[in-house]
């Protein structure tokens, strides 16, 4: 029998993200901040994407940097997510993170939701 090893691909932090972060922590006055993103059960697709700042760095944390800003996620959520792309959008749906996520075998309309 064939022993396969996961190799995790990367995560993208867009420049657009991170300058949001960069002005999000300003406008808050701590430097400490980092954006997290993480996965809950839940949404009309199954799992739901959700974004929150964080002081405090996890031990199952990985960090990407950009822009001397941090973004954070768990190790539950890094499976989810692998070689996905956070990012910062302006449009006529407003302003918000997203995230593009290779993985999602559906997604809802609003975009927050998906299946793997």
């Amino acid at each position: 029998m064939e022993t396969k090893t996961f190799d995790p691909q990367a995560m993208i932090f867009s420049d657009a993200a991170a300058h949001k972060v960069r002005s999000l922590i300003q406008e808050e006055e701590n430097d400490n901040l980092k954006l997290r993103v993480f996965v809950t059960g839940g949404g009309c697709s199954g799992f739901e994407y959700g974004f929150t700042f964080d002081e405090d760095i996890e031990d199952d944390d990985t960090q990407i940097d950009n822009e001397g800003v941090a973004l954070l996620v768990d190790a539950l959520s890094y499976q989810y997510l692998a070689g996905s792309v956070i990012d910062y959008l302006e449009d006529l749906q407003g302003s918000r993170f997203v995230v593009t996520n290779p993985n999602a075998v559906t997604t809802c309309g609003c975009g927050n939701s998906f299946s793997v």
